[in-house]
C-alpha cells in the first residue's frame, strides 16, 4: 500500500503490484470498506466495476482502465489500473464537447444506467487517450441515469452505435451474470432494447437529478 484517498466515500487505496517484474500503480478498494447504499443492497460496487470493465472491452469501447477482482491485504477487491491524466487539459471543455471517445462513453453509461458520471470520472490521457472511472454504482433495475454528458440526447444512433447495442443484447448475459444479480441482468437486457426501439440517445429525466452532485 502506498496511501489512501481520504476523500473517497468508500475505501480507495493506491498501490502498486508487479507483474512480470515490473512495478504497476493500480487503485484497490476492498469489499470489506464498501459504504452500504440502501438503493444498491445487493451484490457489492466491486462486481460492478469489474463488469462495466469487461462489458466495455467486449463491445469494443475501450472506455475502462483495466480492472479484476483480487485478494489484496484488506480481503478481496476491487484492482484498477492507475491512469496518468493529462493535467493540462481542460476535461469540462471535453466532456462537453462531440469527441467521440465522449460520445461512446455516454452511449456505454446508458447501457450500464451509471448513476454517477462525474467530470473527475473522466480520465484524459497525455497520449490522447480517454478513460472513465468509478463504476460502482452501475447496472440497477431502475432507470437511474445521472451524468454530465448530455449533449447527445435525442441524437439518432449511428449504424454503428446499433451494432454495438445488438452486440450487447448478444454478450451481456454471459459477461455480466457472474457479477450482478439476475434482476439487474434482467434490466440490463430491457435497457438495451429500449435504446434500440427509440433509435436515440436517451433525455433527461424529469422524475430525478440528471446530473450528479457535485458535479466534479
Amino acid at each position: 500500500m502506498e496511501g489512501r484517498f481520504v476523500d473517497a466515500s468508500n475505501a480507495t487505496l493506491y498501490a502498486v503490484i508487479e507483474i512480470d517484474e515490473e512495478s504497476v500503480p493500480v487503485i484497490y478498494k476492498p469489499i470489506a470498506g464498501e459504504r452500504p447504499l440502501w438503493d444498491f443492497p445487493d451484490g457489492n460496487l466491486a462486481s460492478r466495476e469489474v463488469a462495466a470493465y469487461l462489458l466495455s472491452e467486449e463491445l469494443g469501447f475501450h472506455l475502462v482502465p483495466y480492472t479484476l477482482l483480487r485478494e489484496g491485504p484488506f480481503g478481496a477487491g476491487m484492482v484498477q489500473q492507475w491512469i496518468e491524466i493529462d493535467e493540462e487539459l481542460d476535461v469540462v471543455e471535453l466532456t462537453n464537447s462531440d469527441h467521440p471517445k465522449i460520445r461512446a462513453m455516454a452511449l456505454f453509461d446508458a447501457i450500464i444506467n451509471n448513476t454517477d458520471r462525474k467530470y473527475g470520472h473522466i480520465l484524459p490521457t497525455p497520449h490522447g487517450e480517454i478513460f472513465g472511472c468509478d463504476h460502482g454504482v452501475t447496472f440497477h433495475e431502475d432507470p437511474k441515469l445521472r451524468t454530465v454528458i448530455w449533449q447527445f440526447a435525442s441524437q439518432v444512433f449511428t449504424l454503428e452505435e446499433r451494432e454495438i447495442l445488438e452486440r450487447a443484447q448478444a454478450v451481456a448475459v454471459k459477461v455480466c451474470e457472474p457479477f450482478i444479480t439476475a434482476a439487474e441482468i434482467a434490466a440490463l437486457l430491457a435497457r438495451i432494447e429500449e435504446l434500440l426501439e427509440s433509435g436515440t440517445f436517451p433525455l433527461p429525466s424529469s422524475d430525478w437529478p440528471a446530473v450528479p452532485w457535485p458535479p466534479f
